[in-house]
């Protein structure tokens, strides 16, 4: 018996990976968290399946479940929304599975923001632009944040920032990077990356706040940086012609003249 964690995606239950699709299917008991992991995917479940809801539940609740899974000789699929990890609260379970001796799986899921990227139509690294992503989050009642990890000091990198959990603290957002970005920065609300309803909310510094619909409270994405407005970057030298490449050498001088790895 072993418990399968599953990252179950942003949202679009054709998102799921194909390992995640195949485990749940296998699976005569699947635990999900709530209305953030859509009936589509829940349908993979197999005929006759214990599927419980977890989001009213507690941790202790939630592990009681899965031992009584454990006692039974029945595998668990763990269905949590985007990948697990970051802000899945799975090492909080994985330890508790350690110490009673439960084994686990884990498998990756679409996070959220690269569905909220692929919904903008944006490469959120750019050359000469910006090369680095920073995944943050504002403090909030589930979890606070350690001394050095703020707004401000991930802004002082200038890297485009995907900031999660934090939409009820747009206007603090703001404020905190504003120095660093400028007002004219531009910034894009993503509320349920690739679900049906998703709306999308763009706009600069000086403009998103306003621009927002009160009822959009959570399960939204906020991305800042220059990379999500920019047409003024260099192309990657990468499929320059002249770039010296294993797959497109140069030449005699190249340095892979002469490769015979395996892989080409």
């Amino acid at each position: 018996m072993s418990v399968h964690f599953i990252g179950a995606g942003p949202g679009a239950p054709d998102l799921l990976t194909l390992r995640g699709r195949d485990l749940i299917a296998r699976c005569p008991v699947c635990l999900y968290a709530g209305s953030l992991v859509p009936d589509a995917v829940l349908a993979h479940c197999p005929e006759g399946a214990r599927i419980v809801n977890t989001a009213p539940m507690d941790l202790d609740a939630i592990m009681a479940e899965i031992a009584a899974a454990h006692a039974a000789g029945h595998d668990v699929a763990r269905l949590q929304s985007g990948d697990l990890s970051v802000w899945s609260a799975m090492g909080e379970q994985l330890r508790r599975l350690e110490a009673m001796g439960i084994p686990y799986t884990i498998t990756p899921g679409v996070p959220s923001f690269a569905a909220a990227a692929a919904s903008l139509g944006a490469e959120l690294t750019l050359p000469g632009v910006a090369q680095s992503v920073v995944l943050t989050r504002t403090p909030g009642r589930a979890s606070s944040m350690p001394p050095g990890e703020t707004l401000r000091a991930f802004g002082a990198t200038g890297a485009t920032l995907a900031i999660h959990l934090s939409i009820q603290n747009l206007a603090q957002v703001v404020a905190d990077i504003t120095p660093s970005y400028g007002a004219d920065c531009p910034v894009a609300v993503v509320w349920r990356a690739s679900w049906p309803d998703e709306r999308i909310v763009r706009g600069t510094l000086s403009t998103i706040v306003e621009a927002m619909p009160q009822e959009i409270e959570r399960t939204a994405l906020i991305l800042v940086g220059s990379a999500l407005g920019s047409s003024e970057f260099s192309e990657s030298r990468l499929y320059a012609p002249d770039y010296d490449r294993r797959y497109r050498p140069q030449g005699a001088g190249s340095r892979w003249a002469g490769w015979s790895g395996d892989d080409g």
